[in-house]
Parts: structure tokens; C-alpha cells; sequence
């Protein structure tokens, strides 16, 4: 396999957060969100990953400025994707592999999904392959326009779809992989003349498909994870999904949790089998519990908390060995 860089785009404001946080830097599960998408790259098998960085970049630099993995470039404009994903060009001068793009507010993307995408362009040899999703509700997505023959012709955003596209359910949800060189010379070429004045990385896959130079979509994302954070209800309504899929890995590993649905496990923590959580139970990702444990009900496990194994916690007693501190 060619070496594969990534390109995540965490530079956004996102003034629909209401926050001074940086979005990316918002956590889920007990994690920033960014933190979610450099694992997926690196479990891809990325070498090197560059995330563009803007509003808050010195926060952003501050957290992930230990990931050997992570480089950092600055858009100091907000002029699009195309145009972030330009400001990429000095530091991946000289690369000849593949390329992915994602954006940082997508922590719900999987490693296995990226690894699709690359085996996907490694197979065809296409100098862009979009992985796709296929949504009931496609409202505001781009739509993916094949030909007869079910080939690529382009993406159309939502707002410029005829009423014919916007009946398509196949949709874009921003998992691209490039060939470098290719994606930076028609990155070159793409103009900002539309509403936002604005350079989209769209636009280099319609310019890569026009030119002869080959493209592909391939439907590998699960709607799960085309769910994108834009505002404080989506990032509930993203953490609650991540919370399932962290709870659904304790039970395949032998934990009992009594019920889903009021009990909270943050990314990161440690438990034993034969452990059984109860209802109303929290477990910080800083907090270890043993095997064999009973945790709750109505129990709170923070940061530092340790149960040794065959150790209770609940509402009204605190076991011997349970650190508080």
C-alpha cells in the first residue's frame, strides 16, 4: 500500500455552538470529538495526519500537540474546504500518495470504514473515490449523480438539485481520498464564483471526473456515521449514539449493564467481566472497576476512582479499596 496522509478540517467556528471552546475540542463521551477522527486515521493506517486549524488553533495545538501522529496547518481565513485543504500544499510537498479528507466533526467515523475507502481507490486506481451513504431523509446533503451505467458524474449540493436529484438517497457525507498530486492541481483550478464566494472541495471532484483522470463513490458509510456536530443538540444526539456503541463493547466483553439507557460509561474507562452495572450508574473513562464487580444503583465512579475486584459501590456505601480522591 502507498503511504496515505490525512487531511482533517478542524478550523471552523461553528458560532452555533455558542461556545468559545473550539467545536472540535467539544467532547463526546468524555473525549474531544477530533480525538475520535485522528483514531479512525490512524487505525486506517495513516502515516501522517494534518489537521487544519483556525478558530482556536493555540487550544487545538495545546491538546493534540502530543499525538506524534498530528501536524498542524493554519487557514487563517475561512474560505471553504477547497481552500483549507489547499493551505495543506508546503507541508505535503513531495507526497505522492493518497490522500483522505474528513472533517473533525464526524467522531462517529470508524476505522473499518476508511480502510474500505482506501482499498476502494487502491483498487480502482481513480484519482478521487468518495465513500457514500444512503439516507431515507437526504435533506441537505449533496447528492451523489451517477450515469446509466451507475459511474460517477459529480455531486450537487442540496440547494441546487432539480427536483429530480433531490429525490436521490444516495448522499456525500465527506469521506474523500485523493491522489495527492492530482488533488492538489485541481484544487489549483477550483474558483469561488457562487453565493458564499467560497472554494469547495466538491468542485475538485467534478474538475478530477471532468478531466478524464477517473472517480468513484462507493457506499460504505453507515448513516450513523455521516452524523456531523453543528450545534449542542447534535452533539447530544451524537454522544448518545457513541454512549450505545461504547456500551454495546462492555457487554460483548462480559459486562452486565442492567439498563442502557441510565447509565453513563465516558470513553477511556476500565472494567473487569462479571461486572454488573445498575440503573442510574456513572463511570468516568479515568475510573477502573475490577472483575466482578456491582456498581450502583445510583452509583458514581470519577476520575482516579478505582474498585478492586469483587468490590460494591452504590448510593449509600463506599467499599474499602474505592479511591474518592
Amino acid at each position: 500500500m502507498s503511504e496515505v496522509a490525512a487531511v482533517i478540517l478542524a478550523a471552523g467556528r461553528s458560532t452555533r455552538m455558542k461556545s468559545d471552546l473550539p467545536k472540535v475540542l467539544h467532547e463526546v463521551c468524555g473525549r474531544p470529538m477530533l480525538a475520535y477522527v485522528v483514531d479512525a486515521c490512524e487505525q486506517a493506517g495513516v502515516g501522517r495526519v494534518l489537521l487544519v486549524v483556525g478558530h482556536g488553533k493555540e487550544k487545538v495545538v495545546e491538546t493534540f500537540g502530543d499525538r506524534g501522529l498530528c501536524s498542524f496547518v493554519e487557514q487563517a481565513e475561512q474560505k471553504g474546504t477547497g481552500h483549507a485543504v489547499l493551505c495543506c500544499r508546503e507541508a505535503l510537498s513531495g507526497f505522492a500518495g493518497r490522500v483522505l479528507v474528513i472533517a473533525a466533526d464526524m467522531p462517529l467515523v470508524r476505522g473499518e470504514t476508511l480502510t474500505k475507502l482506501l482499498a476502494e481507490n487502491t483498487r480502482t486506481g481513480h484519482a478521487i473515490t468518495l465513500a457514500t451513504t444512503v439516507l431515507d431523509e437526504p435533506a441537505g446533503y449533496g447528492r451523489i449523480v451517477r450515469d446509466r451505467a451507475g459511474d460517477l458524474l459529480g455531486i450537487v449540493e442540496h440547494n441546487d438539485c432539480t427536483p429530480e436529484q433531490r429525490e436521490i438517497h444516495e448522499v456525500n457525507p465527506s469521506y474523500y481520498c485523493f491522489d495527492g498530486r492530482l488533488m492538489f492541481e485541481a484544487l489549483g483550478q477550483v474558483g469561488n464564483a457562487n453565493a458564499k464566494g467560497e472554494y469547495y472541495i466538491t468542485d475538485a471532484v467534478r474538475i478530477l471526473i471532468e478531466q478524464g483522470r477517473g472517480g468513484g463513490a462507493i457506499p460504505a458509510v453507515p448513516p450513523e456515521e455521516a452524523m456531523g456536530i453543528n450545534s449542542r443538540a447534535d452533539l447530544a444526539l451524537v454522544a448518545r449514539r457513541m454512549q450505545d456503541r461504547i456500551q454495546a463493547g462492555w457487554m460483548a466483553a462480559g459486562v452486565t449493564i442492567v439498563d442502557p439507557a441510565s447509565t453513563w460509561i465516558n470513553a477511556g474507562a476500565r472494567i473487569g467481566p462479571e461486572t454488573v452495572v445498575y440503573p442510574f450508574s456513572y463511570i468516568d473513562g479515568r475510573a477502573g472497576v475490577g472483575a466482578g464487580c456491582r456498581v450502583g444503583p445510583f452509583a458514581c465512579l470519577l476520575a482516579g476512582d478505582v474498585l478492586a475486584d469483587g468490590q460494591a459501590v452504590g448510593p449509600a456505601e463506599i467499599i474499602a479499596g474505592v479511591s474518592t480522591s
